[in-house]
């Protein structure tokens, strides 16, 4: 089974990516973080630097776009194989508050007849093979056969499924029985994603669809750095291998001159989910995150690492 860790925005920068191949070999594909291009498809210098090709050295790396006008869509995707890039990534998964009522993300499935006008515009002009990460609906899952009649018009090289419908954000429980009947209808290859915590939780998708090959992990593979390898049957995440993870990736985050201040806040962002690791000591997780300086920061972080650590601890949300 291939195994991709999925884009997640302000942690899954190509210096993390490079940290996380280096210690943790095993990620099939990573996904950047969507690049999300204004009107005229122009997007922000710091985006590109994290996709140039430079940056993501021995990385198989596809670029994702946040985008619902097919032109600016096409000038990124432009810019993307000049770069030497083969497929980008549209992102039709996004449940974020301030993307879908700009009729972005997910919520480009708000208007299935203009979804449908933007993928024969982009399918019949880009220079790329394009994947798609998609939600199940906006309300429900039954929306779904609908926006798949859609996605199956058109040559997606991979349609990557997020087994929720928009209002279930990232609490509810991902819908298998809808999901196990996408995979069936799909013309596209199929890869799920949501709520990849453990082998236990990729056998339950699994049994819902026992011909799936690809799976995406986002949380689950920022809580537990060394997921992919468990999957796999390798050993668990310990206490030291985290240490040291944490260390490269703030020693990173200085060495790019990235201000102490933000990478603080980087750190806090991702101990947000690592911190579930630690299961019997919420004071610690909260130490971390009330850190005003990096040596307030090292300070609760060492006692954290020393306290009970459980490296099959379950992310609750």
């Amino acid at each position: 089974m291939e195994l991709y860790f999925a884009p997640m925005e302000g942690i899954t920068t190509c210096l993390y990516r490079r940290i996380h191949a280096e210690m943790f070999p095993g990620t099939d594909r990573y996904y950047a973080p969507f690049l999300a291009p204004d009107g005229q498809g122009n997007c922000r210098s710091s985006s590109l630097r994290d996709i140039l090709p430079e940056n993501n050295a021995d990385i198989d790396l596809v670029p994702q776009i946040l985008c619902n006008r097919p032109e600016a869509f096409l000038r990124v995707a432009g810019l993307l194989a000049d770069m030497g890039y083969r497929e980008v990534n549209l992102n039709v998964g996004c449940p974020s508050s301030t993307v879908v009522p700009k009729h972005k993300g997910a919520g480009m499935l708000l208007d299935l007849n203009s979804l449908d006008v933007f993928l024969a515009e982009v399918f019949s002009r880009c220079p790329l093979r394009i994947s798609v990460k998609t939600r199940l609906g906006m309300e429900s899952a039954a929306e779904f056969p609908a926006i798949l009649e859609i996605y199956n018009r058109y040559p997606i090289h991979q349609l990557i499924i997020h087994a929720r419908d928009r209002n279930g954000m990232y609490k509810s429980k991902p819908d298998l029985a809808a999901f196990a009947a996408a995979y069936r209808e799909s013309r596209a290859p199929v890869c799920y994603n949501g709520n990849l915590f453990s082998p236990a939780s990729l056998q339950t998708v699994l049994a819902a669809a026992p011909e799936l090959n690809a799976a995406m992990l986002g949380r689950g593979a920022v809580t537990d750095p060394a997921l992919f390898r468990r999957l796999r049957g390798g050993a668990p995440l310990c206490a030291e291998e985290l240490a040291e993870f944490l260390r490269r990736l703030e020693a990173a985050f200085l060495s790019a001159g990235i201000p102490e201040h933000y990478a603080l806040a980087r750190l806090k962002e991702i101990w947000f989910y690592t911190s579930h690791m630690f299961p019997d000591s919420p004071k610690g997780a909260k130490a971390i995150n009330k850190a005003q300086s990096l040596a307030d920061y090292h300070a609760a972080a060492d006692r954290l690492l020393q306290n009970n650590f459980s490296p099959t601890a379950a992310f609750s949300g």
